[in-house]
């Protein structure tokens, strides 16, 4: 099976690791992967910030970037949460239709493809840590992705698992809105915390690394032992 990887911009400048671990963990399923070196932003950047525009020009050069029939995988619901749900609001009535519905059908974060197209949910992956599980709203709400990251994670061995209160709670993250809204946004990042720390957990695990990045202010802010890590870092751990 062909995978074209896209690597979102969050992940590309600040988070390289995962995304080589994302290729480790799908070669190991067998897959055969690609990566097309001319991808940069799908545009949800633009489009949150009201440049519907600006928008559509980077998600034209996307669909031109990924016109092929092969699966596309990417280390982030947020993402692939915006090409399904709103590439189709940008091209709408327009020439590029049919080819935005084809690659909405196509794109999947990382662990719902393990899961719903893969059928693979064993890795041999081992973490000797107690973790706990941070749903992303976009995983969450855009992408319904709830069972299959906790599925993976069952069977990581050496892997303590507990559920925080308030899982489904937002991190306070939500792109620009950190930037607008500080007050609110580290309040809610706080929040989030203090409902890890009842856990006893040594690690927070989630789909997208912007979720850790805001958890992960708050921690070392507050000199905490906990670590952040994205699934892929997970399921490529314990083996070559």
């Amino acid at each position: 099976m062909k995978v074209q990887l896209f690597i979102p911009c969050f992940v590309d400048q600040l988070y390289p690791q995962t995304a080589f671990n994302m290729v480790k963990v799908l070669k190991k399923a067998g897959c055969e992967v690609a990566y097309n070196t001319n991808q940069t932003c799908c545009g949800q950047p633009a489009f949150n910030a009201g440049f519907c525009d600006e928008s559509r020009a980077v998600a034209e050069k996307f669909l031109k970037d990924f016109d092929h029939t092969d699966y596309v995988v990417a280390p982030s619901a947020s993402c692939v949460g915006f090409i399904r749900n709103y590439y189709p609001t940008l091209f709408d009535n327009g020439a590029a239709h049919n080819k935005v519905k084809d690659l909405g059908k196509r794109t999947f974060e990382f662990s719902e493809f393990l899961i719903n197209v893969l059928k693979i949910d064993d890795f041999g992956a081992s973490l000797h840590t107690k973790a706990t599980y941070h749903d992303s709203c976009a995983a969450l709400r855009e992408c319904k992705i709830k069972s299959g990251p906790r599925q993976l994670l069952s069977n990581v061995k050496g892997l303590e698992f507990v559920e925080m209160t308030d899982v489904e709670t937002c991190c306070g993250f939500g792109g620009t809105f950190s930037v607008k809204f500080e007050g609110i946004s580290v309040a809610m990042a706080d929040q989030k915390i203090t409902n890890v720390q009842a856990t006893g957990a040594d690690c927070i695990i989630s789909t997208d690394c912007s979720c850790m990045m805001q958890l992960s202010g708050v921690i070392k802010a507050k000199n905490l032992p906990i670590q952040t890590l994205h699934l892929a870092d997970v399921l490529a751990s314990g083996w070559e």
